[in-house]
């Protein structure tokens, strides 16, 4: 017999890496009330931490969608691998070249685009799709709150209008790749 709904369980579930992250921070803020030359350091440092630990752990919540799509993602190092029922694939984050979130007849998708022009294609609610905020957030020059935005956003400013009910927006693209005319 449980005390704790399971609507309230079920939510401190989903925070719980939040919850861990202000907890860290209250310690230290605690820690650094004591004052003197060591808990003072400590605690702020402690604080900053947990601070951060808190806010990156609010992106990568806001950051998973609800929802189902066929498939499995798995992020294995600087690799990821999107296995469908029908189509799949592998990208190297180091041979990745450019991001988009494509809207398609409703459903929303990620497309991942090598130099040499391969592309792979993910549903953005595919199973373990969570962990691609982790390897996103690893490409250079990437600002995770822009990628968080363009999640929560239904119709970006910056996207363009393919075709009836289809909108493609450029996330991020590696600087210096393609062919330099001079």
């Amino acid at each position: 017999m449980s005390f704790i709904r399971p609507e309230l369980r079920d939510g401190a579930y989903r925070f719980r890496e939040v919850i861990a992250g202000a907890g860290l921070a209250l310690l230290g803020a605690w820690l650094a009330s004591g004052g003197g030359y060591f808990l003072l350091p400590l605690g702020l440092l402690m604080s900053g931490l947990g601070l951060g630990w808190a806010v990156l752990a609010l992106r990568r919540l806001r950051f998973q969608q609800d929802g189902e799509a066929p498939g499995i993602v798995r992020v294995t190092e600087a690799q990821i691998a999107y296995f469908g029922p029908r189509v799949g694939g592998f990208i190297g984050l180091p041979e990745l070249s450019e991001l988009r979130l494509l809207t398609l007849r409703g459903r929303r998708i990620w497309r991942l685009k090598q130099g040499d022009g391969a592309m792979l294609h993910i549903p953005i609610e595919a199973d373990g799709a969570e962990a691609l905020f982790d390897a996103f957030a690893a490409l250079p020059g990437m600002d995770s709150a822009a990628l968080v935005a363009a999640l929560g956003s239904q119709t970006p400013s910056d996207s363009r209008v393919v075709a009836l009910n289809e909108v493609d927006q450029l996330i991020w693209s590696r600087k210096g790749a393609g062919v330099v005319v001079r």
